[in-house]
């Protein structure tokens, strides 16, 4: 009886112990997955905040080929009123010729 009652004791107190690790265990386990799940909530937004920044910086923002294509059409524009100014001046210089050839008789 007293090597039953010797083998209950132990087995009784190492049973208690187990469940004591075993309920810290859980809890640890417990408040990991949910630092771990607002660890993931965080990165998924971060995730999400900067898919929207490169989304904006993209629609926003000029690359190096699209203000090199609008650098051209602005000189191209340019040259065009400055060939009609140069047209306008030889015009005007041909109407003050006209002008100053003529003689008028009274």
């Amino acid at each position: 009886m007293k090597v039953i009652l010797l083998f209950l004791t132990v087995s009784g107190a190492g049973w208690a112990i187990w469940w004591k690790i075993d309920g810290r265990v859980k809890e640890g386990e417990k408040a990991s997955e949910t630092r771990i799940k607002s660890a993931e909530d965080k990165a998924d937004k971060a995730t999400a905040d900067l898919a929207a920044h490169k989304l904006h910086s993209a629609e926003t923002f000029a690359t190096k080929a699209g203000m090199q294509e609008q650098t051209a059409q602005l000189l191209r524009a340019i040259e065009g009123v400055g060939n009609r100014i140069d047209g306008l001046h030889e015009r005007l210089d041909r109407a003050f010729e006209r002008t100053t050839g003529r003689t008028t008789r009274a």
